[in-house]
């Protein structure tokens, strides 16, 4: 029995990691699906609701695989720059999950991303770090004065500053990443 909606997914998958988000139109993907225009629109209400699907499952495949391969037990210092690290290659090895940078793109991508609770989406991932953080506190390891939820926010302001690297300077911005992450820890663990 044919999936319809299995075989938009994974042609529009295949044509955004081609073409990006901005090259690929619903032409390519029923096109490929072997479908007509209006079948396209029974199961996805546009093209950005495809993507969008695509990314948050991509996002959320990235995150486990982020989570299953850290150390909770690691300092803090080095198991944050771990996890930006791996956050940040991974973001930028994945062309459907790299459209993320992309100017043109963005906009339209966050807009989605909201509408569609995309933080709750990756809410285990933000709820393992957070035990995480509470760890640290009550061992010492990280200030008790500043909330986890607050701690939480810190991180996912350094995380944002991504989405801002043309402006900072692309020459400078992994080191600035890496400078923010330990300033932070530093701040946050003294």
């Amino acid at each position: 029995m044919k999936d319809t909606r299995k075989d938009i997914f994974d042609c529009g998958k295949e044509l955004f990691s081609l073409n990006g988000f901005k090259d690929t139109n619903v032409s390519d993907i029923t096109k490929a699906a072997g479908i007509g225009t209006g079948t396209f629109y029974n199961y996805y209400s546009s093209k950005e609701d495809l993507f969008m699907t695509i990314f948050m499952e991509e996002n959320e495949k990235l995150k486990k695989d982020i989570l299953e391969s850290i150390n909770p037990d690691e300092d803090p210092l080095i198991l944050v720059k771990e996890l930006m690290s791996l956050n940040l290659k991974g973001m930028n090895s994945n062309p459907i999950l790299k459209e993320w940078y992309n100017k043109d793109v963005f906009s339209k991508i966050e807009q989605h991303f909201r509408e569609k609770k995309g933080l709750e989406q990756v809410n285990f991932m933000y709820n393992s770090f957070s035990e995480i953080i509470k760890k640290w506190q009550t061992e010492g390891k990280m200030r008790n004065d500043i909330d986890s939820e607050t701690i939480m926010a810190i991180f996912t302001a350094i995380v944002t500053v991504e989405t801002h690297k043309e402006e900072i300077g692309l020459q400078h911005f992994p080191q600035i990443i890496d400078y923010l992450t330990e300033f932070t820890l530093k701040g946050l663990t003294s």
